[in-house]
């Protein structure tokens, strides 16, 4: 749903911008909306990510730090970081969305906003997790 792609975009540019240290997310989320004019339904979304994200993410962190073989959560690309935690708190916490669809976003927004190798990275990561939680 093309909606929530752009949510997913908007929380990602909010959350980076507080992992940064630059803003608070939900301050950052009413300058873009300012600027983007995004559709209620887009920042309807993007709000319930952001306060999502923000209320889960020690879980969050700890699963990617922990599924991340040879990487520290704080050495990782800002970028990639909340993509993935904007991702995982799809899969774990948002039962209408599919956990393909979550990766595949993911993986799509890191496509472009992140580094050339951001989409296997996050894809390798991201699988991983999903393995596990099989797994148990």
């Amino acid at each position: 749903m093309r909606n929530r792609h752009e949510a997913r975009e908007l929380a990602l540019k909010a959350l980076f911008a507080f992992d940064i240290g630059k803003s608070d997310p939900e301050d950052m989320l009413e300058r873009l909306s300012a600027e983007e004019g995004p559709r209620d339904a887009v920042l309807k979304y993007s709000k319930q990510l952001i306060e999502g994200v923000a209320s889960n993410k020690a879980a969050i962190d700890s699963l990617i730090d922990s599924n991340a073989i040879e990487w520290k959560l704080n050495r990782m690309a800002a970028v990639d970081r909340n993509i993935m935690r904007v991702a995982l708190y799809e899969i774990l916490f948002a039962p209408d969305v599919p956990q393909a669809v979550a990766v595949n976003e993911a993986i799509e927004i890191a496509k472009v906003y992140g580094a050339n190798d951001s989409p296997r990275f996050i894809n390798g990561i991201l699988g991983n997790i999903i393995k596990n939680m099989e797994e148990v």
